[in-house]
């Protein structure tokens, strides 16, 4: 599949057939695209934690919520056959621009004027997603409740020192409502361009220059 198409086919999907599993070469080529993903000092801090059993996944569902109460949406996930749970590990980073090559004399995550490390790790779980599209599957990505951190960790033994970023489901998409936030609308490229300052629009083609 083309690029392309992967990124237009990509949508979140919230509903998936629990009795046909996620084949385990093509978990493993999304996994292997993760560690495709831009890191800065090619630090690789991520951490992907697999759920593949019914145990391991109601492990993170029942860490994860925050009462008996199940929305629609999150009943829909809770259908997926397949949990990636994605980590990211400050330290490393810390730690690998303490190196000669990068020349630092600290740790002090204030050097740091956003956490890439939550960056990074995001954007390989976009390697998945897409990956996951071009492999005929259906993903979603979403976070761990505030609050349930902890429990989460907890319940799948994940170091204190590692973050939450997000998780992703995977499987086989089936027919469900579509989001209402989609009625929003998507925004076009001349809504979210700015030509060389924060409101510029852009300089005229070639071709126009010169037209009465």
């Amino acid at each position: 599949m083309e690029l392309s198409t992967a990124i237009r086919r990509r949508r979140m999907v919230r509903r998936y057939d629990p009795s046909r599993p996620v084949p385990h070469e093509v978990l493993v080529t999304c996994l292997d695209a993760a560690t495709r993903a831009p890191s800065a000092g090619f630090t690789q801090g991520w951490d992907f934690v697999v759920l593949t059993s019914d145990a391991q996944r109601q492990a993170f569902w029942g860490a994860t919520r925050e009462s008996e109460h199940t929305d629609t949406w999150l009943a829909g996930l809770m259908t997926a056959p397949m949990l990636i749970v994605c980590a990211s590990d400050p330290n490393a980073y810390l730690d690998r621009y303490t190196e000669a090559d990068k020349g630092w004399t600290d740790r002090d995550p204030d050097r740091w004027p956003i956490p890439y490390w939550d960056v990074d790790t995001g954007m390989a779980a976009m390697l998945m997603l897409l990956t996951a599209v071009d492999r005929g599957l259906g993903g979603c990505f979403f976070g761990v409740p505030t609050g349930r951190h902890t429990p989460v960790r907890a319940a799948l033994g994940i170091p204190e020192d590692r973050r939450l970023v997000g998780v992703i489901s995977l499987g086989y998409a089936v027919p469900h409502p579509k989001s209402p936030s989609l009625r929003r609308g998507r925004r076009t490229v001349e809504d979210v361009a700015h030509w060389g300052r924060f409101g510029g629009s852009p300089a005229p083609t070639d071709a126009a220059v010169g037209e009465d």
